[in-house]
């Protein structure tokens, strides 16, 4: 069947609908048949891909694809599809843009927000690794360089402990360590960190929760502070470094020193 033209006048019996239409919806309806939904899919979708192509050409910045957004408006359209009460006379076409132009609304958002949170996890791991890094590595001996490098790892595997992710383990997740001793071990080791961070001295402590906790990046912490970022993350290493020490005789692995 040939795709439809959404300029096309009303005034059949059901509007909107072309005698063929109408009776390809009825038997959607009537007997919820994949073949006639599959046929009113492709009647509509250059109707769908238009909308889609609308929305494109209509942003400025060129972050998100055609594809994505077609994508987007074929859920839209199989949403309408699903929902269509024929023998109400409303015109599908009327009815299905609306639900088009949600679900591309929707979706787009939905993507800013992944967009914004991935970004907001690179910045938070850039922050920790420059944090975490001494200045002017080129000056180490082989030794230093190790030894820097190991405290480096301490303090990155500390930061992913305190993390939302890292601070539980779900039962699925701890079936997968090694042994029960290790899950065990693993509790406690959470559960020794949270008290030790309560016992941390501002603003070592204060920082910490900022940062990990409440996800507030250096940056925000500094103007909080009314401190410079620089200091914020200066902070920061000392307050991981003070964490290691305070564990490390209590831990069920070694932290090198």
């Amino acid at each position: 069947m040939a795709a439809l033209d959404d300029t096309a006048p009303d005034g059949d019996a059901l509007p909107g609908l072309a005698a063929g239409e109408a009776d390809l919806w009825r038997t959607y309806r009537a007997t919820g048949s994949a073949s006639a939904r599959q046929a009113l899919f492709d009647l509509y979708f250059d109707f769908a891909r238009r909308i889609a192509r609308k929305h494109f050409l209509d942003r400025k910045s060129g972050d998100i694809e055609f594809a994505d957004l077609s994508q987007l408006a074929c859920t839209g359209l199989l949403e309408a599809i699903e929902r269509y009460d024929v023998d109400r006379g409303t015109p599908f076409q009327p009815y299905a843009r609306r639900r088009i132009a949600g679900s591309i609304l929707d979706g787009l958002a939905h993507m800013s927000e992944r967009r914004e949170q991935v970004s907001f996890r690179e910045r938070t791991r850039k922050e920790r690794l420059r944090s975490l890094s001494v200045e002017s590595p080129e000056k180490l001996d082989a030794a230093g360089a190790m030894a820097a490098l190991i405290e480096m790892a301490t303090g990155l595997a500390l930061g992913f402990m305190i993390d939302g992710a890292g601070m539980y383990v779900s039962k699925d997740e701890a079936d997968h360590l090694t042994s029960p001793y290790d899950s065990l071990a693993w509790k406690e080791t959470t559960r020794s960190l949270t008290a030790e961070i309560a016992h941390l001295p501002d603003p070592d402590g204060r920082i910490i929760r900022y940062h990990y906790l409440d996800g507030m990046s250096f940056e925000q912490i500094a103007r909080a502070y009314g401190l410079s970022k620089s200091r914020i993350s200066q902070i920061h290493r000392s307050a991981l470094k003070s964490l290691k020490d305070r564990l490390s005789p209590a831990m069920a692995f070694n932290f090198r020193k």
